[in-house]
């Protein structure tokens, strides 16, 4: 239940300001989306250690970290991942907004959701790179070192991604990266030529 009696209370410094005086580009979100064992975490983990070893400050919000307290009451109905969704990106909107790289991991199955979270950003003037880890269903099971595709495979888990839930693959991201034909390494490179070309870094 949202409250009426709030109002939003402008700070008395804007967020190319902030960056000016911390001699700082302005922070932006890196939207990691793909199925379960696709890769994300792994390559936004890298990313997140190469920008801060450029001396960017990046910080890292993982799908499965933040259902340990943020996002801990939330099922995996899919309105409970839109919930998910919503929540991170107004989270990772505020590290962005604090000059920061924020590094979102999240399986965000759903276009819409995607498309929100890119809304809020750009409403408030804030680069959205949507980095898309593409990797066939196949090659996920196999990897699968949660073992969670052959619990779902035997109904142990319900509205699964990529078994018994969809996954809607983006239209258009920033970035596609094919984790099974990339190495760690150069998936980073990837995202890292993304953003120097936007001058983003």
């Amino acid at each position: 239940m949202s409250s009426s009696n709030i109002t939003w209370h402008e700070g008395q410094v804007s967020r190319v300001e902030r960056a000016q005086l911390l001699n700082r580009k302005p922070g932006l979100t890196i939207w990691f989306t793909g199925l379960s064992a696709s890769g994300k975490s792994t390559i936004a983990s890298a990313l997140e250690q190469h920008l801060l070893h450029r001396g960017v400050s990046a910080y890292r919000l993982d799908g499965d970290n933040i259902r340990f307290g943020l996002n801990k009451n939330l099922g995996f109905s899919p309105e409970d991942r839109t919930e998910n969704i919503r929540r991170i990106a107004e989270v990772s909107k505020l590290f962005a907004d604090a000059t920061n790289i924020a590094i979102t991991s999240f399986i965000s199955p759903y276009r819409s959701d995607r498309a929100s979270a890119r809304q809020l950003h750009q409403e408030a003037g804030i680069p959205f790179v949507e980095v898309f880890a593409d990797v066939p269903v196949e090659v996920a099971e196999q990897r699968d070192p949660k073992g969670l595709y052959q619990k779902a495979r035997a109904g142990e888990i319900k509205e699964f991604t990529g078994v018994s839930a969809p996954y809607e693959v983006p239209e258009t991201p920033e970035v596609h990266v094919h984790t099974d034909r990339s190495t760690i390494a150069q998936a980073v490179e990837q995202i890292v030529a993304y953003l120097e070309a936007n001058n983003l870094l």
